[in-house]
This record gives structure tokens, sequence and C-alpha cells, in this order.
């Protein structure tokens, strides 16, 4: 999916392609009267022309390099669902030192009227910045006088202290585009890796010489003037149980990889993994604080007390870090200060709290690692070289004999050696302060299990009275106890459930290990629901499935260029036996199935019958792979379209002679 292109090769490579922007507010009956047939009937809105410019240029005011990005696009809406792509957001970097900055905004809003365009400008004032996080700002504003037809357009200036990643372009997005080019002028003195990420190709592309493009002391440097250019590019459309779309968006990505000096020498930006080490290990916000077993020298034999093996040191002291030092919901791989002030002031980023898991492990003379890694919504990190830029977040690593086990101390309700799903997203880097790095699988070491039995009898007036155990184990059991706990008591959750479940009525209730997170959750519920209304108890239907059943496929898509990531296997069974009052014959009831997916994927089995006036079902729905690839997303489609239709029939009873 990656395809690395090297900087070399374009400078040689020539294409017709001639890099142009349009003029604002040029709209033509061409651009009104676009038929969005020729690219997808069924979008809302399509992009007729989208043009990017990128430079470098020294800042008059600062005397210091800045990356200078314009943006121009206009857009054809097509009806009043289109109208949110005139809701625009412009995500800005900043921190203490240096911010990136928006200017020379404007916006418009064309529609014609008698026989003429007329335009309606966006006033400054409905511009508006709004701090998303500590490190992001963005730049908001809806453009004005939306008509279904209108045709909007927009440019803008950003200028950025950011120089290593220059700026990625994004050829794809949520809706159609007719044509996204891309011009990026590289002074000759940077090097770039250059690299082409998703599933779409670049319809054309060109470098040539700008001469004398930038000047510093006193020397002019030329630049190499790269042309990118994608036409008729398919919206890309993001569907459940995926990474982040960067992976698979049809995008440009730079990243600095050497800078020649004009006094001589060279500057490498892009490093081996023996020097990140020794650089990680090193770092007072890192490496420094898996060092400091004193920390917790003296806590251990408290903490271990009573563990007669290593494994259940390890669990202790991952049970004491879960209690002592509150996740305050900020993601790093660098601890915000030293994890002696998080375990003082018992709050901290996530680094925080993961280093001092593998100090406190360290401590206890247990082999405890750091593993860096990058989030599912965080997309994939690099593999041929080191960005650090590309991890977000730390978990510790314990070996013990011949296992090792993943650990992450953010979340209370997870058991030992069970990452949270955000986690779990390809591959993480091992950091060991003795060893070189390494790579390591992130993969989920549970299933989501969950198993419902429910034993009930029909009364004559048509009503099931009865037991539903629930079982859950994995992450399905977490995100229960993560349902549970935003409640006040399990009570109040109840009481909530029951006014959700509008045909079950609960009429007493108890909820076992809610906090013993190593153990399967489980939910005992005396219920009652009503069947029939008791008028015709000779002959009634009964639907089986109204333990989570399936209404709505997941999977819509004709075709799916991404994998299907579900982050974990799944395994859900269902067990009911309801005993009639009386003697019934079955005449109708739903088709026995057995449904596989290719490969092993997984399975659905059902069995529903009627014998000694008790009726029987049993239902398992296996998901086998966490992760299924794309050339296997109508098999999945397909599988859950079968369980669906089969949901829809019902049992038809009618009472014996």
């Amino acid at each position: 999916m990656n395809k690395t292109l090297s900087l070399l090769f374009l400078l040689i490579t020539s294409l017709t392609t001639q890099a142009q922007n349009f003029n604002y507010g040029a709209i033509t009956h061409d651009d009104y009267q676009f038929d969005r047939k020729t690219l997808d009937s069924n979008a809302n809105a399509i992009v007729l022309k989208e043009f990017g410019t990128a430079s470098i240029q020294l800042d008059d005011n600062t005397h210091s390099l800045v990356l200078i990005f314009e943006h121009h696009v206009k857009i054809k809406i097509y009806n009043k669902e289109g109208f949110k792509e005139a809701n625009i957001v412009i995500p800005t970097y900043k921190d203490s030192n240096r911010e990136e900055t928006i200017s020379e905004l404007k916006a418009s809003t064309f529609n014609y009227v008698d026989n003429n365009f007329v335009e309606t400008v966006m006033d400054k004032k409905a511009v508006f910045t709004e701090n998303r996080s500590k490190y992001t700002r963005l730049t908001k504003f809806t453009l004005p006088n939306l008509k279904e037809g209108s045709v909007i357009e927009y440019s803008y200036i950003l200028r950025s202290p950011n120089l290593f990643n220059y700026k990625t372009w994004e050829f794809q997005g949520d809706i159609p585009k007719v044509s996204s080019e891309y011009v990026a002028y590289i002074p000759g003195i940077y090097n770039y890796n250059v690299s082409l990420r998703g599933f779409q190709k670049l319809t054309d592309q060109k470098s040539e010489l700008s001469k004398e493009c930038l000047r510093l002391s006193g020397v002019a440097i030329d630049c190499s003037k790269m042309t990118y250019l994608m036409k008729n590019v398919p919206a890309f459309i993001e569907e459940d149980n995926m990474t982040a779309p960067s992976n698979f968006k049809s995008a440009i990505y730079f990243e600095l990889s050497d800078v020649q000096n004009i006094n001589g020498g060279k500057t490498s930006y892009t490093k081996t993994w023996k020097d990140v080490d020794y650089e990680l290990s090193n770092y007072k916000t890192l490496g420094d604080q898996m060092k400091r077993k004193d920390v917790f020298k003296e806590l251990i034999p408290t903490i271990t007390k009573g563990s007669t093996d290593d494994l259940e040191k390890a669990k202790a002291i991952y049970n004491y870090i879960k209690k002592q030092i509150k996740w305050n919901n900020y993601y790093g791989i660098y601890s915000e200060d030293n994890i002696k002030r998080a375990l003082d002031t018992r709050t901290g980023n996530v680094a925080d709290v993961n280093l001092s898991l593998i100090a406190a492990l360290s401590a206890a003379n247990l082999d405890a690692e750091a593993v860096l890694l990058s989030t599912r919504d965080n997309g994939t990190v690099n593999k041929l070289y080191p960005v650090m830029s590309d991890f977000n977040y730390l978990v510790a690593k314990v070996n013990i004999g011949d296992k090792s086990y993943l650990l992450d101390a953010t979340e209370p309700l997870l058991p030992f050696a069970l990452l949270p799903l955000r986690c779990i997203n390809d591959q993480g880097r091992v950091i060991n302060l003795k060893k070189p790095s390494y790579w390591i699988d992130l993969i989920a070491s549970q299933k989501s299990t969950t198993n419902y039995v429910l034993t009930g009898k029909m009364t004559t007036d048509g009503k099931i009275i009865g037991t539903l155990l629930t079982h859950s184990m994995g992450y399905s059991a977490y995100a229960k106890r993560k349902d549970i706990s935003r409640y006040n008591s399990p009570d109040e959750y109840v009481e909530k459930l029951d006014e959700r479940l509008t045909r079950i009525k609960i009429l007493e209730h108890s909820i076992s290990n809610l906090d013993s997170v190593e153990n399967a959750l489980t939910e005992k519920y005396e219920i009652e629901f009503t069947v029939n209304d008791g008028s015709n108890n000779k002959q009634f239907y009964f639907s089986p499935f109204f333990i989570n059943p399936i209404s709505k496929n997941p999977f819509n898509l004709n075709e799916r260029t991404y994998p299907v990531d579900l982050g974990a296997a799944s395994d859900e069974r269902i067990v009911i036996n309801v005993t009639l009052p009386g003697n019934y014959e079955l005449l109708e009831k739903p088709k026995d199935m057995a449904v596989g997916l290719p490969n092993a994927g997984g399975k659905y089995l059902l069995q529903t019958g009627l014998q000694d006036n008790t009726i029987s079902v049993n239902q398992i729905m296996q998901l086998n792979h966490a992760i299924y690839q794309a050339d296997e997303y109508l098999y999945l489609k397909e599988f859950y379209s079968k369980i669906i239709q089969n949901q829809k029939t019902e049992f038809l009873l009618k009472k014996a002679n």
C-alpha cells in the first residue's frame, strides 16, 4: 500500500502535467451544470477543482525559514445533504514556542440567479478559532447563503515552522474530486523522503527546476518543483471496524531526511534505531524514568507481600499502579514531568502511568521494557526509519519465564495483560535500556466473549417469565464494566437498562465480579416479557431473536479497499429454553443454519426446535480473525446478510388438539 518514491527518481521524471492554479471567483456554466454522474451519481457534493502549493521561504520578521502553504478549492453542492461540505475546519499546530497561522482567508458562495452568477462573500466575523487540545487549534467557518446547486469556493495561506513533515496533501476526501493538484517547491539543500499512500494512482507527476527560489545568507538556492496530479478521485467512505483513515486515504507524505548546510557539511534527520535507542535511553522524560527504581524500592515488599512467584508479583504491581495513579486522559510517549511527581500527585499522562509501572516492575527485579506505539486513530508508524512523531502512546512489557505480557495501567477495569483496543494497531517498538530496540506485534491477548442463557416458562396469557444469565469475558467484559461504571451504582445502571429494553421488564437482578476484573462478569436478571396478548393462545408467532439481534449489516459498501480491523476476535453464544403452557405443534420456524467464512474466518450456527413442549434455540456467532483483508469483505457482507435475513423469520406455534 505504501509506495516510497525516490526524490532522485522524481527529479529526472518529466511528464506533461502543467501546474496551474485557477482564478478565484471565475465560476462558469460548466461548474454550475457539472453532471455528478460522470463521477458518482450518489454524491451530495463534488470538488470541481483543488489546487495547493507549498514552499520554504525566509520570514522577514523572524529571519527563520517557514513553510508557506496555499490552498484553493471549489465545490459544487447538489442537495441539502451536501451542505455539510460548507462547514470548513482547518487544523493548525501550536506549542509554547511556535505556532502555525492562517492568513488571507476568503470564502464565497455562488448562486445562479436571473441568468447571472451572484456571489455572497463570507463575513470575516464568521471565522472563529477553537483550541482543540494543548497542541491543536481549529480555524472554523461556514460558507453563507447555501442553496441546492450552489458552488462554494475558498482559499487561504498557512504559515508553518514545521519543515520536517513539509506539508501532507490529501488527494482523497469524503466527497469525489474532479481534479486535485499539488505543487511542492523543495530547496536543493533539503532532501525529503516522499511517499504516496492509498490505493488511487497518480494521473500525472512532473519534476522540473525552479531557479533561485530561495536565498540564504546571500546564496541563491534552486528548487525542485514537483507537481502531483490526481483526477476523477472517488470519495473515501469510512466504515466501522477500521484504523485511522490516514492509513488508507490516497495522499502524499514528506519526511525530512537531511539538510545540506550552506557552509558545508550535512545535518541528518533520518536516524537509525541505534541512534534513537541511545537518545531515548538517556531522555529525562523516558529512559531516565524507566531507571527510577528508587521511587518504588521501599514500597515493593509491601506491594508484593504474599506473592509466591514473579507472575503474582507483576500482577500485584500492576494493580497497585492502576489504583495509585489516575490517567489524566492525555496520550504521550514522554513523562510530563517525572514519575515521582506522578506518584505524589496520583495523576499523569499515559507515559507517566506506564513508566511508573516499568520502574516498579524493575524495582521488583522483573525484566520490564517500554513499548512505543501508535493508537488506532493515529495511523501506523513508518518502519523504514524512526519517525518519533509517529508514536503517541507508551505501554509496559514484562518478561516472565518464556512468556511476555503487554500492560497498560491507565484503565482500572482492564485485567492483567489485556491492552485497550486503542493500542491494538499493527506493531510497536520495544525499548530496552540494555539491548537494541525491536518490533513487536500488537495483538489482542483475549477474545471478546459473551454467553447468554435464558431459561423460562410461558404463561397462558402469553408472557415469558424466566432467568437470563450473561457471562462476559475479555473485551466484552471490559466494555460492560465501563458502561456500568458510568452510573452511580449497578442498581442505577439496571434501572436505565430496564428503561431501554422496551419489550423486556427486569424484575430482579444481581451482578457478580464487577470489580474482580480477572474473572468473568456475570449478570443475572429475572425477566418478563409478552409474546402475545393471550387473546389467541391457540396459534401465535414468537421470534427467538430478542437477545442481541443483528438488525443492520455493518458492511454496506459495494467494495472496500481497506481491511476490516475488529481489533480482536469474538465469540457469542445464545441458549434459550422456554417451556410452553400445554401441548403445541410447530408449524413454522427459523431455518437451521451453518454458515462459514473462508480461511476458517468464522461461523454462524443456528439450531431451533420444539421438543417436550420446550422451545429451544442454540446460536453461535464466531469471528475468528481480528483482521479481514479487503478481498474478504464481500464474504463478510454476505455472511451478515444471510444471518439478518434468517432472523426475520419466527416460530409459528399451534396448540395441539
